[in-house]
């Protein structure tokens, strides 16, 4: 008698998105704390979880259907919806996985393990230079797992399961790959968040919905014709600052008021995003907790209908290029217009902003041609699925920080044409040598000495370079340490929790004979100075 035949539907693929979005919720913090190093930017678990809830909000009023619009359909909004590098990674593991189940309407266990092996390859070709003992590692482990019991014709609950196992084995391996893993004690993050996604897409499969967030159900599971959007349709987004109360007082006052809440806490603030029915109740409880700021209150049905209604047609009179920066901070964001930004898209560490935030830019329609410059490491990568999905329109380049950005509106050139400039601002932009003064949020490593969470911390790339128990000792420090005998110019950007009366007191004391000092107000969150050196 011939053995029947497993076969997954839409509905089934639904439910194991439902499961790993549950799951993520659960485990999106622990995944933040995994980052190894001491800056403020464990947002690789946020990152994940803001994409993956893109994804389960687009399948949230899908009832039925085939599970290749179902995977399409997830893919998209995953894409539009990526936010860090560990969010595009995730948004491109469902591009794979879209590509294997195009055109079907229901997959076998075969078919759909062979979709899933797609996904890990689309993961790791998103990233231009793959490292060991990250993310990918565990993804190429993945891969292996699910071969193998593709291979011998298992049920998609075992592929998933000999998937889970391998990938589990070869993050037990990223310390030994990669030092600093190892110097920490813990795993990879983004390895780990990989593992966190399929264990939620079984849970999903097999209907387990057990911890607290089991009642997300009510966000995902909805009448027919009824979607996420219409329940709660305004997204609701603050900065509370100074914030009297702790993140998880935040989140139990505001989590019966919505869904899709994200709380995230900065240097004496709190950035709350939230959807829900009633906007002004959320902001009647958040202004006891503070002052708010960066108010913003968007109705969903109208984004969508806006959505849906562009052509990316260019309107007669648009001017021939426009300049898109990523910032966060009022000076910071300031300067940057006055460099001859066009737009600034607000975020930055721990702020990713997604990338359907940048194409909404592109699709105002105010220019030809759009210069994009993400001016953080972690953006990077989301900038350039933009210019995948437009690539006649945007042109990247490539800034990691605030000063090369810059450096690379202050080369720009109106005469010359759009090729020219990205030439000419990508050069000018890798002249610049940029770092950071900010407080350690967890303990490390530098060389042999360990360096105590709280303590004022010179960093630069992520490379801590010096330490010291004082602001002004930190600056100094720092400055010694990166500024040659030929430099002329340091500028010093000043962000929150600095006076401008504490910023002149450390440039006063010290003490750089070689070089010029400038101060400027950046306003920056979680980094008390930005530095550029030239």
């Amino acid at each position: 008698m011939p053995q029947a035949v497993e076969l997954i539907s839409g509905s089934d693929f639904r439910r194991m998105i439902a499961g790993a979005y549950r799951t993520f919720m659960r485990e999106h913090e622990y995944i933040n704390n995994l980052n190894v190093f001491p800056v403020p930017d464990g947002d690789t678990g946020t990152n994940m979880l803001l994409t993956l809830g893109a994804v389960a909000k687009a399948l949230g009023d899908i009832t039925e259907g085939d599970i290749g619009a179902a995977s399409k359909r997830a893919a998209d909004s995953a894409i539009m919806g990526a936010r860090g590098n560990s969010g595009v990674i995730l948004s491109q593991l469902f591009r794979g996985i879209a590509r294997g189940l195009a055109g079907k309407e229901q997959a076998t266990s075969s078919g759909l393990g062979k979709a899933f092996q797609y996904g890990v390859l689309y993961a790791y070709r998103a990233v231009t230079k793959p490292v060991e003992g990250t993310i990918l590692t565990v993804a190429k482990g993945i891969a292996k797992g699910a071969h193998q019991a593709v291979r011998d014709g298992r049920p998609f609950a075992d592929i998933l399961i000999a998937a889970i196992a391998a990938g589990e084995s070869e993050l037990q391996r990223t310390p030994e790959l990669l030092p600093t893993l190892k110097a920490a004690g813990v795993v990879d993050a983004g390895g780990y968040g990989l593992l966190v996604f399929l264990r939620g897409c079984l849970d999903g499969l097999n209907g387990e919905y057990a911890g607290p967030e089991s009642e997300m159900a009510r966000e995902l599971i909805l009448a027919d014709g009824v979607s996420a959007e219409v329940v709660h349709p305004y997204c609701t987004e603050f900065i509370v600052k100074p914030c009297s109360i702790t993140v998880k007082e935040a989140r139990r006052v505001l989590s019966p008021l919505g869904d899709s809440l994200i709380v995230a806490e900065g240097t004496e603030l709190l950035k709350v995003h939230i959807h829900t029915a009633q906007p002004g109740r959320v902001l009647e409880s958040a202004i006891t907790w503070g002052t708010l700021h960066d108010i913003k209150i968007d109705n969903m049905a109208d984004q969508k209908e806006h959505h849906a209604g562009a052509t990316g047609k260019v309107p007669a009179g648009a001017k021939p290029a426009a300049l898109i920066c990523v910032a966060a901070g009022e000076g910071l964001t300031a300067m940057l217009r006055e460099l001859g930004a066009d737009f600034i898209i607000t975020g930055g560490q721990t702020m990713n902003p997604s990338v359907e935030d940048m194409v909404d830019v592109i699709h105002t329609g105010k220019a030809e041609r759009y210069i994009l410059l993400p001016n953080n490491k972690n953006i990077v990568l989301a900038a350039t699925q933009v210019q995948k999905l437009l690539p006649d329109r945007v042109s990247i380049v490539p800034t990691v920080n605030i000063p090369q950005g810059m450096a690379a509106l202050l080369a720009f050139d109106p005469q010359q044409d759009v090729a020219a400039n990205v030439r000419r601002m990508t050069e000018a932009a890798a002249q610049v040598r940029a770092a950071a003064v900010t407080v350690a949020v967890r303990d490390s490593h530098l060389g042999e000495e360990l360096v105590s969470a709280g303590s004022y911390i010179g960093v630069i790339e992520h490379q801590v370079l010096v330490q010291a128990p004082s602001l002004q000792q930190a600056v100094t420090s720092l400055l010694q340490a990166i500024v040659q005998p030929e430099d002329e110019l340091v500028s010093l950007y000043y962000g929150e929790g600095v006076t401008a009366d504490e910023a002149q007191q450390i440039v006063e004391q010290i003490g750089l004979p070689q070089a010029e000092i400038q101060l400027y107000y950046g306003g920056q969150p979680h980094y008390l100075f930005l530095v550029s050196v030239e």
